[in-house]
């Protein structure tokens, strides 16, 4: 029987498609193996310029060569449109407090704690706020400064700790045979010592406490006993100190420099999150 040329049609399908198929889009990623149709190069994508519209293949021998992105190229034996890969941005780390812990987002600040940490002075409770304010916020914590150590017994007796009302204090120069370590073992030995928690660093003062090379020294300085500590630091950097103002603004460039606990010393650091634990225990 003789055959039907005309038994099928040749345009039912779709004639005009390459034998290996359409080309579909894909990313240049790096180490993705292609072939570069026009050259028969075959290479491991090394490099994509997204700017320039290219890509750089290098074969098995380390022979590198760049190619226009688009079209032209072989992938696993199918044609490929190829495109720089698209940038997908990192997970956000959580945010850090200046203190280093995880930030709280969206909360509130709690409702204030019965129980309080007390500080020296003003300076002392600035650079507890710089550093801590966040985490004491979300603890409900107050701090408040004495305006020195000398009337501490006083100021307790006045605040009345006791079960779910515990102070904390931070004092300055607290070493062995040192006024404030006599001032803490009154008060740890008195009847509400239960409640109370005196620590200390051994800085003369908590400026101090600031890494020195943050103001531009080594060390902090030796001053002469017979010298106000703030006023010998001053004279050392060269700012001026004849009044308190002076004082205050010296302390304000120092506290300036200050962002985060990586500005400050261990031995402060230490105490004052001694301190946070203890007055927000239970």
């Amino acid at each position: 029987m003789p055959s039907d040329r005309y038994a099928t049609d040749v345009l039912a399908s779709d004639w005009r498609a390459p034998a290996r198929g359409r080309a579909t889009p894909a990313e240049a990623t790096l180490g993705l193996v292609v072939e570069e149709v026009m050259t028969d190069f075959c290479g491991e994508i090394v490099a994509v310029d997204r700017d320039l519209g290219t890509l750089t293949l290098e074969d098995r021998r380390g022979r590198r060569r760049g190619f226009p992105l688009g079209p032209g190229f072989l992938l696993e034996g199918r044609p490929v449109v190829l495109s720089p890969p698209m940038t997908r941005s990192a997970p956000s780390a959580p945010r850090r407090t200046a203190s280093g812990s995880v930030a709280v987002t969206g909360g509130h600040a709690r409702v204030a704690r019965a129980s309080r940490i007390f500080v020296e002075g003003r300076h002392d409770a600035e650079l507890v706020e710089k550093v801590w304010g966040d985490d004491l916020r979300v603890e409900g914590v107050v701090v408040e400064y004495l305006g020195g150590v000398d009337d501490l017994l006083t100021s307790l007796h006045d605040f009345a700790p006791g079960p779910g009302r515990r102070v904390g204090v931070l004092v300055d120069h607290l070493v062995p045979g040192s006024k404030e370590a006599r001032i803490a073992e009154r008060v740890r030995r008195s009847p509400m010592g239960g409640h109370v928690l005196v620590v200390g660093h051994p800085f003369v003062d908590v400026w101090a406490g600031v890494k020195p090379e943050r103001v531009g020294l080594a060390t902090w300085p030796e001053v002469p006993r017979d010298v106000e500590w703030k006023h010998g630091v001053c004279a050392a950097l060269g700012w001026p100190h004849a009044d308190q103002a002076d004082i205050a603004r010296a302390w304000q460039q120092i506290l300036s420099q200050v962002t985060s606990y990586a500005d400050c010393e261990p031995a402060l650091l230490g105490r004052v999150e001694e301190l946070i634990d203890f007055v927000t225990a239970g």
